[in-house]
C-alpha cells in the first residue's frame, strides 16, 4: 500500500476520535478545539495524499474509490455531529447527496469504471470542511457567526452543483449497467 492511500485509511481511522472528542462528555472546555484539531488533521491529510499521488504517480484505484469515500465519512461524521449539538440544521440535501454519488460509484465499479472526484466536488468539499471547522470553533462573535452561515450556504449550492455536474458528466454510466 503506497503513501498516498495509507494516509487516506489514517483519515478514516481518525473519524471515531473526533467524534468522541464531539459529542462524549469529555475534556470539558477544550473537547470541541481536540476535535476541530483531529478534524483539521485529517482534512490536511485529504490535501496531501492527492498531491504525492499526483506528484509521484502513485494514483491507484483503490485510492480513486477510498479517497473521496473518506472525505465523505469524515464530513458526513462532521455534519451528523454538528446537527446532534444544536450547531447545524438537519439539511438532508447535503448527506443525501453524499449517499447519493457513493451510490452511483458503486453502480460504476460494478461495471468495471472508476470514477475520480471532480473540481466541483473537490470545492463542495473544500467549503464543507471550512464550515465545519467554523461551526465547531463556534466563537462569541457576529463576524464569526455570520462566516459560518455564508459558508454553510456555499457548501450547499457547491453540494447541489457538483451533485448535477456529477451525474451529468458520468450519466453514460447508468446506460452501460450489465
Amino acid at each position: 500500500m503506497n503513501l498516498p492511500n495509507k494516509l487516506t485509511i489514517f483519515r478514516v481511522i481518525l473519524i471515531p476520535f473526533f467524534v468522541v472528542f464531539m459529542l462524549a462528555p469529555i475534556c470539558p472546555g477544550y473537547a470541541n478545539y481536540i476535535a476541530v484539531a483531529i478534524f483539521i488533521v485529517a482534512s490536511l491529510t485529504d490535501l496531501l495524499d492527492g498531491k504525492i499521488a499526483r506528484k509521484y504517480n502513485l494514483v491507484t484505484d483503490f485510492g480513486k474509490f477510498m479517497d473521496p469515500l473518506a472525505d465523505k465519512l469524515l464530513v458526513c461524521a462532521a455534519m451528523i455531529c454538528l446537527i446532534e449539538t444544536g450547531q447545524l440544521a438537519a439539511w438532508i440535501v447535503i448527506i443525501s447527496r453524499e449517499f447519493i454519488i457513493s451510490g452511483f460509484r458503486l453502480v460504476a465499479a460494478d461495471n468495471g469504471v472508476v470514477i475520480a472526484a471532480s473540481y466541483w466536488g473537490k470545492f463542495k468539499t473544500t467549503f464543507q470542511m471550512l464550515m465545519v471547522i467554523v461551526l465547531i470553533l463556534n466563537f462569541d462573535n457576529c463576524y464569526f457567526q455570520l462566516l459560518g452561515t455564508v459558508l454553510t450556504y456555499i457548501a450547499l449550492v457547491l453540494t447541489v452543483v457538483s451533485l448535477i455536474d456529477y451525474l451529468w458528466k458520468n450519466r453514460a454510466v447508468l446506460k452501460e449497467q450489465k
